[in-house]
């Protein structure tokens, strides 16, 4: 769900989060326009209400764990997880934690990736947070779902992203989960984002 139909419509803030992000048409490759939330970070107003609307939405949702996926998500999940009082745990790509970790492959467009986690950083019955900057396919926040939850036995409360594409309008889950995002990806100079929003296979909408 977006957050302007969750009691955010018409919200200020919003606006100014979607005009922070910088637009980099055809990268890494054509067709793909890039939503480059570097500058957003540049902007402190819209990085603050960024954070703002994520930690008054889940300050009381009694979450543990704010999980952040590799990288963009270390940008925002720390923050959050200090605000509403939860520890902060990196999901990140092989062979870049030490100690025992465990590992959740997921599908790219070519090829597999995974995502790893140390063992010992979350426990069975924790609630958690799993946060990254956009959300398309739906494969990595996929499989750090099943990390959380399968394999480590969380309890994945929520799923929130900074920006999502447009087709997740309305009540939408992933793996059973719900997604929560803050604004769509913008569009310039004519072009579009048709070429992410076709490999949208993951997430069900309903509503």
């Amino acid at each position: 769900m977006f957050a302007a139909e969750n009691g955010l419509k018409g919200d200020p803030r919003l606006e100014a989060i979607s005009q922070a992000i910088r637009v980099v048409p055809h990268f890494p490759k054509k067709g793909i326009m890039f939503q480059d939330i570097t500058t957003l970070l540049l902007d402190h107003k819209a990085f603050q209400d960024t954070v703002d609307i994520f930690v008054d939405r889940y300050r009381n949702m009694d979450i543990s764990v704010v999980a952040g996926i590799e990288a963009r998500g270390f940008m925002f999940g720390p923050s959050i997880a200090l605000a509403i009082g939860a520890k902060f745990v990196p999901l990140r790509k092989p062979k870049k934690l030490p100690g025992k970790v465990i590992c959740e492959e997921y599908e790219l467009e070519y090829g597999t990736d995974c995502l790893e986690m140390q063992v010992d950083a979350v426990q069975p019955g924790d609630r958690a947070l799993i946060v990254d900057d956009l959300v398309a396919t739906g494969g990595t926040l996929s499989a750090a779902i099943r990390l959380l939850g399968k394999r480590m036995g969380a309890q994945v409360v929520e799923c929130g992203c900074v920006v999502g594409l447009p087709e997740v309008k309305g009540q939408c889950r992933l793996n059973g989960k719900p997604v929560y995002i803050l604004v769509e990806p913008r569009e310039i100079d004519n072009c579009r984002h048709a070429d992410i929003s076709s490999e949208f296979l993951n997430v069900q909408c309903s509503g």
